[in-house]
């Protein structure tokens, strides 16, 4: 007979498993409000195999693993889950989605539930019970884990990853700075300051998931420039983005050397051996030098602050978000969905959440109050993450044109040809634009 998976029955199997465990206790301070839960009856005989991307800090998948196990001892489905680089899992999701067999679930990163919607299933009545049982969506996650302009949710945001500055204290109260200007100006002058003091900064301009992406939004939108306009056409060839370009041309050569070819660990390994005193990352940088003996002075005079906001209103940081979709291939898509729900339920999401010690930020209101957030002065700039604003294809719709676009590293390739001065800036916007109307024309 197959098992119905309620509200009640998941509250009992997080209770079970609260009591067993000491990290389940966490999940008991966070706020929640009865709601309708979705009918889920699992399909007998089921089995779960998903795939996400690898863990920055061990705890974010041993107390993955430990909460997909007490779903197994809640019902019976064993759930298997693959770990895979982060290189590597947008072309993992691409085989899934057209071979049509492969991972039940998979955990893929921003956009790509909307890159591959057709080949999922709706989680619409996980979202809404989730959402009305802890305080609603953030903003982010809304944009992420809904189709365009409907109310209908193809993918389940777990949480996004920040990437504010992080930098040396010492370093720049040495060149007069008590922490990096909130201009763009500001932010110019401190890093010739800090060339000049042969204490360098260092942003990736390398075709970097996280930190290129990040960065190269990062000039673009401060300067009200985007890649795609409201309406869905391509809109990277502007005034705006020029004007960014040229910013960045006089900013690249107070950088470290060889940060066009960056990927995401290059700046941390530059910055935790002292190479450079300014860059930008997610929290796990800070943590990774606290816990080693080697890297923990370095650790004690790092602090984070966002990024300037230029014209932007608000620190331009989409965030890189973990996104879960539902395959339809899979025999067991009521087993998916239930797994994904008892995951975001307080008892198993918070223990998570901390374990992550901030790289993850939640995706819900009420998870804003988890102990997390208190448990470090220097990780708070974190937590508001996923209220953002801004997203991979911004301003316009997101859709697999756009998708395909940040995998093409359209943003970060433009920004690159410049610093490395192979191109002029309004000779790589126009080759960025012209890329983009490829993309969108096959792609829309």
């Amino acid at each position: 007979m197959a098992n119905i998976i309620t509200r009640r029955s998941l509250l009992a199997a997080s209770a079970a498993a609260m009591a067993a465990t000491a990290v389940g206790e966490a999940g008991a301070q966070i706020a929640r409000t009865d709601a309708p839960a979705p009918r889920l009856p699992i399909e007998s005989g089921a089995t779960l195999r998903m795939l996400r991307p690898v863990r920055f800090v061990q705890p974010d998948e041993d107390t993955w693993r430990a909460n997909c196990a007490r779903f197994t001892q809640a019902t019976g489905v064993q759930v298997s889950v693959d770990f895979v680089g982060w290189e590597d899992i947008s072309q993992q999701t691409a085989v899934t989605a057209n071979t049509g067999a492969g991972p039940d679930l998979i955990v893929g990163f921003n956009e790509a539930p909307h890159v591959y919607a057709d080949k999922l299933v709706e989680v619409t009545d996980v979202a809404e019970y989730i959402g009305q049982r802890y305080g609603g969506w953030l903003a982010l996650a809304q944009k992420y884990g809904k189709r365009h302009n409907t109310n209908n949710w193809i993918g389940l945001p777990f949480g996004s990853s920040g990437g504010p500055m992080v930098w040396r204290k010492s370093v720049l109260s040495e060149v007069g700075f008590q922490a990096p200007p909130e201009d763009l100006p500001g932010f110019l002058d401190l890093c010739k300051k800090l060339k000049a003091a042969n204490k360098p900064s260092g942003f990736a301009l390398g075709n970097a998931v996280g930190d290129g992406n990040a960065f190269a939004n990062f000039i673009v939108w401060s300067h009200g420039g985007a890649l795609v306009n409201e309406d869905g056409s391509v809109g990277i060839n502007t005034p705006q983005t020029v004007e960014a370009l040229n910013y960045l041309k006089e900013l690249y050569p107070t950088f470290i050397d060889g940060t066009t070819a960056w990927n995401d660990v290059s700046n941390n390994r530059a910055y935790s051996a002292g190479q450079i005193a300014l860059t930008q990352n997610g929290v796990s940088l800070y943590f990774s030098m606290k816990n080693d003996p080697a890297t923990r002075a370095v650790a004690d005079d790092t602090f984070h602050s966002l990024m300037p906001k230029g014209r932007a209103d608000s620190a331009p940081n989409a965030g890189l978000t973990l996104n879960a979709m539902v395959f339809r291939h899979s025999r067991f898509p009521n087993a998916a969905k239930a797994l994904l729900a008892f995951l975001l339920e307080s008892e198993q999401y918070d223990p998570w959440l901390q374990a992550n010690l901030g790289y993850w930020s939640q995706p819900l209101e009420n998870y804003s109050a988890s102990p997390v957030w208190n448990s470090d002065p220097k990780i708070a700039v974190f937590k508001d993450t996923m209220r953002s604003t801004f997203w991979n294809g911004y301003k316009g719709p997101i859709s697999e044109a756009s998708a395909t676009a940040t995998n093409e590293y359209i943003m970060v390739q433009m920004c690159a040809s410049v610093a490395s001065g192979q191109a002029t800036p309004e000779a790589a916007a126009r080759e960025a634009a012209r890329r983009s109307e490829r993309i969108f024309r096959r792609r829309t």
